[in-house]
């Protein structure tokens, strides 16, 4: 029972997902740290009003409400985002992009519609699956699918 348990805690996505919370954890509280000591000064500065919004708050019967936490809470997740999104996303699409760029192409993947039903069908298709009409392959799929024959 305790050796099935040891397997699943040492799996490597899992020890992985651990290292990645412990970090994502980490940088949270330095983006919080950075937006209350850095971003929310400079707006107040800029805007002329206060210049900690983490102590702004309005009164409703006796209750107190701190909107100002709320917004330094609103740009730290703006800032996280967009530093996960330039840092991590976006240069990760362009490696994958580069990699599948040599893929070799799914003849399957190019769809059109059926002239006759509308429906969607592989652009090499010389017969509608749907109405089985007959139809014409689209020139410019055989082409990429090699299914041309050669020019004499």
């Amino acid at each position: 029972m305790l050796s099935g348990f040891k397997d699943f805690i040492l799996r490597g996505n899992i020890v992985t997902m651990a290292v990645g919370l412990a970090i994502g954890s980490a940088f949270t509280a330095l983006v919080t740290a950075f937006t209350a000591a850095f971003i929310t000064p400079l707006l107040g500065w800029a805007t002329g009003s206060i210049g900690n919004y983490s102590d702004a708050y309005f009164t409703l019967e006796n209750v107190r409400f701190p909107y100002g936490k709320l917004i330094n809470a609103g740009i730290a997740f703006m800032i996280t985002a967009a530093v996960l999104y330039f840092v991590i996303v976006l240069p990760m699409m362009k490696i994958t992009a580069r990699a599948d760029r040599n893929k070799p192409i799914d003849i399957k993947a190019a769809l059109r519609d059926c002239p006759r039903c509308f429906s969607q069908i592989p652009g090499i298709a010389t017969r509608c699956p749907h109405c089985t009409s007959e139809i014409k392959a689209d020139e410019a799929a055989m082409e990429i699918a090699g299914l041309l024959p050669e020019p004499r």
